[in-house]
């Protein structure tokens, strides 16, 4: 298989297990507790920068056209301009910088847990700014709601991508680190 094809066929897998788990999700208010931090942080950790971004893009792209692989079974441009839209499109730039940080610091895992928290807490701001702005409550009420009951949930959920990730890379020996850093 040649190079571009792994990375178009493992972009697309990590899409799908996007598709697959991002639907799953735990309604607690205006903001479900969802996967998709988890399958965000593992795709960045397993595909590297690039290729765990436009995975997620993919995914977005699927959910935009109206497939409902948004929490909750949704789909839809509607529910990128709904409440929770904001945290969707947060996940881009936590990919970004998730990815930043694990292709920078590979085998320093405090340095990746930073990264990858630093991320969550972009994500939480373009969220919660959204969510006050759309649902008309104010930014404390928008961050009690849509941050707060969430952060244990994501602590975990990195944790868990981390040693799922460091695993699955430890036993891809054909995915060589200049290839995870893309």
């Amino acid at each position: 298989m040649t190079s571009k094809t792994f990375n178009l066929t493992s972009i697309a897998l990590m899409a799908a297990v996007t598709c697959i788990v991002g639907p799953l999700a735990i309604p607690i208010g205006p903001v479900p507790v969802s996967l998709t931090p988890l399958a965000v942080f593992l795709s960045v950790y397993i595909l590297g920068t690039k290729n765990g971004t436009i995975s997620f893009l993919l995914y977005l792209l699927i959910g935009a056209v109206g497939v409902p692989v948004f929490s909750g079974f949704t789909g839809g441009l509607g529910k990128l301009a709904g409440p929770t839209g904001g945290y969707l499109i947060g996940f881009i730039f936590m990919a970004l910088i998730a990815g930043w940080f694990i292709h920078h610091f590979y085998d320093k895992v405090i340095f990746q847990f930073f990264g990858m928290v630093l991320g969550l807490a972009v994500v939480y701001a373009f969220g919660t700014a959204w969510l006050a702005i759309s649902a008309g409550m104010t930014f404390r009420a928008a961050l009690a709601a849509g941050v707060l009951p969430f952060i244990v949930f994501d602590l975990i959920k990195i944790a868990v991508s981390i040693a799922i990730g460091r695993t699955i890379r430890k036993r891809l020996p054909f995915l060589t680190q200049s290839q995870q850093a893309r």
